[in-house]
């Protein structure tokens, strides 16, 4: 017998250029929650900036961002899928920057003109327009460039990222303003910077899809599009009709809707609560941290929930029941912690125990949610995630709203109650006039999150919005 014989060629092992796609994703999320979050740590000088009376007369700031982001989350969408991610996120990211550092600008004079509230309320509507295309196009890249294995940890990573951003962003706001000596304006100016930065890199860096990448290898590129039918580039022509008959597709956003609207509250109106209520010293770290709360925890449930809904999936081979049992633990969860947070708002933390294990649950579906949109949308996996973000962002900025009228309700009824006119109370009367309008908002997040645990019965990943695409083709 021949010993000469030349052994079989060695398996060539995949490259992990895609865990670099995963890495610019998660950090635009970062961005995109520090853009956000940090207006949230600016309202006490913005109010100041502006003399305005309490945090219910920024409410339509607020709203104007969510209102925006949420109408423009479908058009930049389709954006990504038609151009593809790469040009679109560019551009996105840099319209937001801009709006970012005009945010900066607030309460000063640019040669005749002032800018007071209104134009606070129409730069945050414009910001909230770039930072819509944020997390479509991250889906749409990460369809792409995720085998569907990956797809629940993908999806997972990103949301941990932001949320953890998020849950960090007051600190950075102390580091940034308290100890690097900024101001709150300069500090807006330097957070655009970043979004301008990231823009540079990742033109240079992304591609499209994984073919269009030359340090991907054949193992890698493999194992991305194995099993797959939806290798096109992009769909200018969209069936439309087709994805407004899926009732999948509408369970799923009035999910999203319900999520968001209990959700919203952490970004908005949680800073200035917890100043207020338990009397913070805006400069004391410990008391910045335990603002980040709810998204700290909530960047937990976020990894965990992708991991875990992947997990089930592989064992069990039920991708139905491994998106959907994740949404209704975690949404029912959420909305007992939502109640029993009515009964800590004398304890700093029994309150903040409460609202951020609301967090962590509620965070616990986002690998689901977002999943579920990259299953069923497939070819229009942008869209369709642009559609859910739609509707669930305009559950935060009725949020926003309605938390505001709420608020200002129970300060008129507070004041009415001591003869005086609401600008006419002092601090402490304001503190205890706001606390049953918060509470009453409690209620209702805690309500339309046993809505949102409900709805998810009705969602079904198996299920695409444009099935028939895909007869005879294996689910992508």
């Amino acid at each position: 017998m021949n010993q000469d014989i030349a052994a079989p060629p060695a398996v060539e092992a995949p490259t992990r250029v895609r865990y670099g796609v995963l890495g610019f994703a998660c950090s635009l999320s970062m961005i995109t929650y520090l853009d956000r979050v940090c207006f949230g740590q600016a309202v006490t000088p913005i109010m100041a900036a502006l003399e305005l009376n309490s945090e219910a007369d920024i409410s339509l700031a607020f709203t104007a961002f969510a209102f925006s982001y949420a109408i423009f989350e479908i058009p930049t969408g389709w954006l990504g899928d038609v151009f593809g991610p790469r040009k679109t996120m560019i551009r996105i990211v840099l319209w937001w920057s801009f709006f970012t550092v005009l945010t900066g600008l607030v309460g000063k004079s640019i040669g005749p003109i002032f800018l007071g509230t209104g134009a606070l309320i129409t730069i945050r509507f414009l910001f909230g327009i770039g930072e819509a295309g944020a997390y479509p196009n991250i889906t749409r890249a990460l369809h792409n460039w995720l085998p569907f294995g990956e797809r629940g940890f993908g999806q997972g990573a990103v949301w941990f990222a932001g949320r953890l951003m998020g849950g960090l962003t007051p600190v950075v706001w102390w580091v940034v303003v308290l100890h690097w000596g900024m101001d709150w304006r300069e500090a807006f100016y330097f957070f655009g910077a970043l979004g301008i930065a990231w823009c540079i890199v990742f033109a240079l860096w992304f591609r499209n899809r994984p073919e269009e990448k030359s340090t991907v290898n054949d193992a890698e590129l493999r194992l991305i599009t194995a099993g797959r039918s939806d290798h096109e580039a992009g769909h200018a022509h969209v069936p439309w009709l087709k994805l407004l008959r899926s009732t999948n597709l509408w369970m799923l956003c009035l999910m999203y809707f319900c999520a968001a609207y209990g959700w919203y509250f952490n970004i908005t109106y949680l800073p200035r609560f917890m100043e207020q209520q338990f009397q913070m010293d805006v400069k004391d770290v410990v008391g910045r941290v335990l603002m980040g709360g709810p998204l700290w925890l909530g960047a937990v449930g976020c990894l965990a929930g992708g991991l875990m809904t992947d997990w089930f999936i592989r064992r069990t081979g039920n991708r139905k029941w491994g998106r959907r049992l994740f949404g209704i633990v975690g949404h029912s969860v959420c909305a007992v912690c939502y109640f029993l947070a009515i009964f800590t708002t004398d304890s700093i933390w029994l309150f903040f125990v409460a609202i951020s294990l609301a967090a962590f649950w509620n965070d616990l579906t986002m690998g689901s949610a977002w999943s579920v949109c990259q299953d069923i949308g497939r070819n229009y996996a942008a869209i369709v995630a642009g559609a859910m973000n739609t509707i669930g962002n305009l559950g935060g900025a009725m949020a926003g709203w309605l938390t505001g009228r709420i608020l200002n309700a129970s300060l008129a009824a507070h004041a009415a109650s001591e003869g005086l006119a609401p600008d006419q109370l002092d601090a402490a009367q304001k503190r205890i006039g706001l606390l049953p309008g918060y509470e009453a908002s409690f209620i209702s997040f805690a309500v339309v999150y046993v809505i949102a645990a409900l709805l998810w019965l009705r969602i079904d990943a198996t299920k695409p919005v444009v099935p028939d695409e895909d007869k005879g083709a294996v689910a992508a």
